[in-house]
C-alpha cells in the first residue's frame, strides 16, 4: 500500500486512530483540561501565523539541517513525551524509539512511561532524551538518575509545569482511571476494537514500570484521574533545578517555561535549553498559547528554544521557527500515527512531516532555516 497516497497528512492518521482505538483511550490521548480552550487556543493562535509568500526565485535546494547541543541534526523536530504510551498502543515507547533512531530524530521517554529506561537500551539511537517528573526523595532522584544514564539517554529534561494534577475531565467521563482497570463499562469500549483489544490482551494492562523499583502500588487517597507518581512527585523549586544541575553532566532542558522573566534565571542556573510549551493544554485551561508565549521568550534568552503543543504539521513546525524556536517536537501526532497503522505509523509521520516542511519552504523561498522569513505581525495576536 503507498501510505502517501492513502494518509497524505496528520489529519487522515488522526482519523483513523479514532476509529481503532477505544474511546477511553482517544480521550486519554486527545483530551485538554477544563473546557479544553487551551487546546483549542494553540490551534488558533498556531493559524494566525501567516508568512507572504515568495515568487521567482527560482529552483530551491532546500535543507533541513539544524544543530542542537552542539550536534548537526538532518531534520528539525523529533518526538515528545508522552506517559503512558503503551495504553495508547502496546510496546509504544519501543517502537517510537526504534523510528527515532532510523530516522535520526530524538525520542524523548517520559518518567510515566509504560516501559523504563532498561527496556528501552536496546532500541534507542544516539539522540534519546529522557523527561523527568521531579521525584522528591534524593535518594530516589540520585538512583533514577544514574539509571537513565546507564540506558543510553544523553539529554535530561525536566517538566516543570505540573505542580499538581490537572483534572482531565474528558478523560473522567470516559471511565478511565489510573491505574487502568477494565471494568464492565471500559470492557464494552474495547470490545469495539479489535485490532487494539488483540494487541493489548498479548501485551497486558500497561503499568509506569519506571516506579515499579520505588513504589508498593498504593493509590489510597488519591484521585481517579492522579497516577501513582503523584505519591513520589514535588512541586521543584529553583534550589531542585540547581541539585540536578550539579548531578547531571549533559544537556538539561527546562519543560513549561511560558514566562519570559523566567528565562534569564534558567540560563544563569546552567539549563542548556528552555522547552516553550503549555502541556497541549492538559495542564491549565487558562494559559496561553504556546506560539503567542515564544517570542518574548525568544527576546529575554540566548539559550536554544524547543517548542510544543498543538503541532500538527509541518507548517506548524515552520511557524514556531520563524518565531524563535530551534527545534519542535510533537507527541499526540506521532500517537495518532501508531495508533493509526502500527509500527510503520511513526515512520511514515516523519516522511510527511519532512515533505510538508520541503514543501512549504519552496512557497516561502526559503532553502534553509535560517533563510525563514519573518511572519506577518498583523496575524500575531489578532
Amino acid at each position: 500500500m503507498d501510505l502517501h497516497q492513502h494518509y497524505p497528512g496528520l489529519l487522515d492518521l488522526k482519523r483513523r486512530a479514532k476509529r481503532r482505538l477505544p474511546r477511553f483511550v482517544w480521550e486519554y490521548l486527545d483530551s485538554g483540561t477544563g473546557t479544553e480552550a487551551a487546546k483549542a487556543r494553540n490551534r488558533a493562535a498556531l493559524d494566525r501565523v501567516g508568512f507572504e509568500p515568495s515568487i521567482l526565485h527560482g529552483p530551491l535546494d532546500i535543507s533541513l539541517a539544524t544543530t542542537l547541543f552542539g550536534t548537526a541534526r538532518a531534520l528539525p523536530f523529533g518526538i515528545a513525551p508522552v506517559g503512558m504510551s503503551g495504553l495508547i498502543w502496546p510496546g509504544a515507547e519501543t517502537r517510537l524509539a526504534r523510528s527515532a533512531a532510523r530516522s535520526g530524530i530524538p525520542y524523548c521517554l517520559s518518567t510515566v512511561a509504560s516501559q523504563s529506561p532498561e527496556d528501552l537500551a536496546p532500541h534507542i539511537g544516539a539522540d534519546a532524551w529522557y523527561q523527568l517528573y521531579p521525584p522528591k526523595d534524593e535518594a530516589i532522584r540520585s538512583d533514577m538518575l544514574k539509571r537513565i544514564r546507564d540506558a543510553g539517554f544523553k539529554v535530561l529534561v525536566l517538566t516543570v509545569d505540573v505542580p499538581v494534577a490537572s483534572r482531565r475531565e474528558r478523560q473522567v467521563r470516559s471511565g478511565l482511571t489510573q491505574p487502568p482497570k477494565l471494568t464492565p463499562r471500559l470492557l464494552a469500549q474495547v470490545a469495539l476494537r479489535p485490532a487494539w483489544a488483540l494487541a493489548s490482551a498479548r501485551a497486558g494492562m500497561p503499568r509506569m514500570r519506571t516506579l515499579d523499583k520505588y513504589t508498593t502500588g498504593d493509590q489510597a487517597g488519591l484521585p481517579p484521574h492522579a497516577h501513582i507518581g503523584y505519591l513520589l512527585r514535588t512541586s521543584p523549586t529553583w534550589d531542585y533545578v540547581q541539585w540536578l544541575r550539579d548531578h547531571w553532566d549533559g544537556p538539561l532542558v527546562i519543560k513549561g517555561v511560558m514566562r519570559a522573566s523566567d528565562a534569564p534565571k534558567l540560563e544563569a542556573i546552567g539549563a542548556d535549553a528552555l522547552w516553550v510549551s503549555n502541556h497541549a493544554g492538559r495542564q491549565f485551561d487558562g494559559a496561553p498559547a504556546s506560539i503567542e508565549a515564544l517570542p518574548a521568550v525568544r527576546a529575554a534568552t540566548k539559550l536554544p528554544l524547543i517548542f510544543d503543543s498543538g503541532v500538527e504539521g509541518g507548517l506548524d513546525i515552520l511557524r514556531a521557527l520563524a518565531l524563535g524556536a530551534d527545534f519542535v517536537m510533537l507527541g499526540r501526532a506521532y500517537h495518532f500515527a501508531l495508533a493509526a497503522l502500527g509500527p510503520d505509523g511513526p515512520d511514515h509521520l516523519t516522511e510527511l512531516l519532512k515533505r510538508d516542511i520541503e514543501a512549504n519552504m519552496g512557497q516561502l523561498g526559503a532553502n534553509e532555516i535560517a533563510a525563514l522569513p519573518q511572519p506577518l505581525s498583523h496575524t500575531i495576536g489578532t
